[in-house]
């Protein structure tokens, strides 16, 4: 059984945070990443560092929340992806009497309807090579809750029912589909969100950090971003080809309470 192939790899929400991560790490095993993001310049910049570093990699102005921007991009590749990573993700911290519902929809869009669309827009291909993978970066909040983001869980809690059903209507083939729910990275969104909850709950940003992110996790510090491309390089050999549906968890012990 070989272990990896040279694969084709797509990555949303890759300007920054994660995305830019996971991108980076998978470049530097020898893949071809397409470098997508909301706003292109900061993915150009990813560009620009994986090709100095000997890399592959093209950038790409993609609107995950949007369906006909997701469409127009995959139909203007010559070469598609055969590997999938869903990452593009925006927050908002409120309690729902206060959420605005624009934004409660925007959330949805982003990181649940997009995920279909971008999923829908890559199978033909998968199922042509006979090779696919898609990978779903979910969170600890696809496995359970926190107050003050219902749009963000809701979405999150979806993922693992769409990749369930796509797993189902891809097992006739070598294309595998699953979940990755890490609990908090540091990134630019959860520095952001550090405030958010600081401001909700009144106390320091300090508290923030030690009583709530970390207070649910035994393991009790933040999670690396190549924790989680090396488990998106192991989900892409053929070592991982019967792992699907399922969703992995990155969480330092916090959902075994």
């Amino acid at each position: 059984m070989a272990g990896h192939a040279v694969r084709r790899v797509l990555v949303t929400g890759a300007g920054s945070g994660i995305g830019r991560g996971v991108a980076s790490f998978l470049a530097s095993k020898g893949h071809h990443v397409y470098v997508t993001d909301l706003n292109i310049d900061p993915a150009m910049a990813v560009v620009d560092e994986i090709v100095a570093k000997g890399g592959s990699a093209s950038a790409h102005q993609l609107d995950a929340g949007n369906v006909e921007s997701i469409e127009s991009v995959i139909r203007g590749l010559q070469e598609k992806p055969n590997v999938l990573v869903n990452n593009a993700g925006i927050q908002h911290v409120s309690t729902l009497e206060e959420f605005p519902m624009d934004k409660w929809q925007k959330l949805v869009d982003v990181m649940l309807v997009g995920v279909a669309a971008l999923t829908k827009a890559v199978l033909p291909t998968m199922r042509d090579e006979g090779y696919g993978r898609v990978i779903n970066i979910g969170s600890v909040h696809s496995l359970v809750g926190s107050p003050g983001k219902s749009a963000y869980v809701a979405a999150k809690h979806g993922l693992i029912g769409f990749s369930k059903v796509m797993a189902l209507e891809t097992g006739n083939s070598n294309i595998t589909v699953n979940t990755l729910c890490p609990a908090y990275v540091r990134t630019p969104l959860v520095e952001n969100q550090v405030a958010d909850q600081a401001k909700l709950h009144g106390i320091s940003e300090e508290e923030v950090i030690k009583n709530i992110m970390l207070r649910p996790m035994p393991k009790g510090r933040f999670i690396e971003v190549e924790e989680l491309a090396g488990t998106c390089d192991f989900l892409m050999s053929d070592y991982a080809r019967n792992i699907t549906a399922q969703a992995i968890a990155l969480d330092g012990g916090w959902t075994a309470q």
